[in-house]
């Protein structure tokens, strides 16, 4: 398809989501599809402006998209890595960044709430400049460094190659084991919203537009996603997608046949969300009706629930021993 305008890139992700609607893997390809044309787009019309880039770069996505744990709707999250340390690149690559997100945007996907955006001087940077502030955020070990430092983890690069962030991602790596920081990664993931009462109900929300709903981001997924990513960080493991991390764990205090069951969990519970969520809008897809589903799967999505808040208890704990 020709993709000389957002409109058109817009027209073709509407026309194809619905195929891809019910399957995890082929929706996540289709986004990764569309954020590529948008940057090839983008990169067009920066050069038209501004003239070529001045340097090699690369751009990444985090969150759910550098996971490829999209739903139907997303936002954004991503940044860019480019090589030379000047005045006139970091204008450059902003002026870039400002046209992907407006592109991305048009294009169907919400801009973060946080600014986790290439539009942001923070996540838009030069090679020095991203080691420099990895190592800051490493050492300074704040709840909100080490929350960045989790958000960059996730991060995949999709336009560039991969050689930068990978770089980037083993001296977080190195320098977290080397300062003995993994306990603060831990810290900082230790809160998570309870999914199950005391009788054994699924605890949905119980006012705003929401009410009645399960919240499936934080009380389903965050265990899952949150425990495999603390293993990936003790293990090293360069792998951003919730599956493929649990597939590269070789020692990780787990079994092969547990690693088989986080996997089940996971894709069920990703199943679930595809299948039975509410997909309106980009918050909406966070939420499930429960009332939709039969007693079978009432029961089953309680068990991926109760097994992913045992499995972040059985991480955290084997987090705490090794430290």
């Amino acid at each position: 398809m020709g993709n000389s305008s957002y409109i058109e890139i817009r027209n073709y992700r509407d026309s194809r989501i619905g195929e891809v609607s019910r399957d995890h893997f082929r929706l996540n390809n289709l986004h990764d599809e569309i954020m590529k044309q948008v940057i090839d787009l983008a990169v067009c019309r920066t050069k038209e402006k501004y003239g070529s880039p001045p340097c090699s770069f690369s751009f990444f996505v985090m969150g759910s998209a550098g996971r490829s744990e999209q739903s139907i709707w997303s936002d954004q999250d991503h940044g860019i890595i480019y090589q030379e340390l000047t005045p006139e690149a970091q204008a450059y690559f902003l002026e870039l960044g400002m046209e992907i997100t407006a592109g991305l945007y048009q294009t169907g996907y919400d801009y973060c709430e946080g600014g986790v955006m290439s539009i942001n001087p923070m996540w838009c940077k030069s090679m020095f400049e991203w080691q420099q502030q990895l190592t800051n955020w490493i050492l300074d070990s704040s709840f909100e460094s080490i929350r960045y430092l989790l958000i960059f983890i996730d991060g995949r690069s999709i336009y560039g190659g991969n050689e930068n962030i990978e770089k980037l991602k083993s001296i977080v790596y190195q320098t977290v084991h080397k300062e003995h920081l993994i306990s603060k990664v831990l810290g900082n993931t230790l809160y998570l919203k309870k999914g199950v009462n005391i009788l054994g109900n699924l605890l949905v929300e119980t006012h705003g537009p929401y009410a009645g709903s399960f919240n499936l981001k934080e009380a389903g997924f965050f265990p899952y996603v949150n425990a495999v990513r603390l293993l990936a960080i003790k293990a090293n493991v360069t792998g951003t997608s919730t599956l493929s991390r649990l597939e590269q764990l070789n020692e990780a205090g787990l079994s092969s046949i547990e690693k088989d069951i986080y996997k089940t969990l996971f894709l069920r519970l990703l199943n679930y969300r595809l299948l039975y969520g509410n997909h309106t809008d980009y918050k909406s897809g966070h939420y499930l009706p429960i009332q939709i589903l039969s007693k079978e799967q009432n029961k089953e999505l309680k068990s991926i629930i109760k097994n992913g808040a045992a499995f972040f208890r059985l991480v955290r704990r084997l987090i705490e021993k090794d430290d």
